[in-house]
């Protein structure tokens, strides 16, 4: 495979919906029931392959605690995309994304590739987040929406490919120094200078 551009991906929402779980489910492959709440932001990077490209995501897990809110824009001002992560069991949270949903309209790239996915579809029996509200809401602002789940590994690959798939298409849309600039980007890793150990979390699926 040739060598391809590396896309910046964050995922937004609130804490306890999954996130982390998500990432190294995807990343990892790992699942555990006592995952614990993400201090300010994580970052892993993984390589697919899309359509004979390497493509690397650089995939930044950010916190969903409300006090770490405003540092929100630190991570997604030059996302590539944002996968905006809801419970399907928690009405809040998917209200939620669609706060998220407004401030990246105003603060983050343009062209900014959405995607809803509605996480822990393992326990769809106590769903409270209606599927065709989400399904409605998803087309209405031009994202893809996924069931996910990391404790059962359903849909995840799924999704963050179908990611990756579509930022390269929205990035051969435009110049090719666009490209260039994309595929030598770099990344910055922050990292919280004052570690804390943050309460144990709920089990997310």
């Amino acid at each position: 495979m040739r060598p391809g551009p590396t896309f910046k991906l964050v995922l937004l929402g609130d804490g306890r919906v999954g996130k982390t779980s998500m990432v190294l489910r995807y990343v990892n492959n790992i699942f555990s029931d006592k995952q614990t709440a993400t201090i300010q932001a994580s970052y892993l990077t993984k390589r697919v392959n899309v359509d004979g490209l390497t493509v690397t995501l650089a995939i930044w897990d950010t916190a969903g605690q409300e006090r770490f809110h405003a540092l929100g824009p630190i991570y997604y001002r030059d996302a590539d995309a944002a996968v905006l992560v809801y419970d399907l069991m928690d009405k809040d949270s998917f209200a939620r994304v669609k706060s998220w949903v407004k401030e990246l309209r105003k603060m983050a790239n343009k062209n900014i590739v959405l995607t809803i996915a509605g996480n822990k579809c393992d326990m769809d029996r106590h769903r409270t987040v209606d599927l065709q509200d989400s399904e409605r809401y998803a087309e209405s602002i031009g994202a893809h929406h996924f069931l996910t789940s990391a404790k059962s590994n359903t849909g995840i690959e799924e999704a963050f490919l179908d990611v990756a798939k579509r930022v390269l298409e929205v990035r051969k849309g435009e110049s090719p120094e666009g490209m260039s600039s994309v595929a030598h980007r770099k990344s910055l890793i922050v990292v919280d200078d004052q570690p804390q150990a943050p309460p144990p979390s709920k089990c997310c699926s």
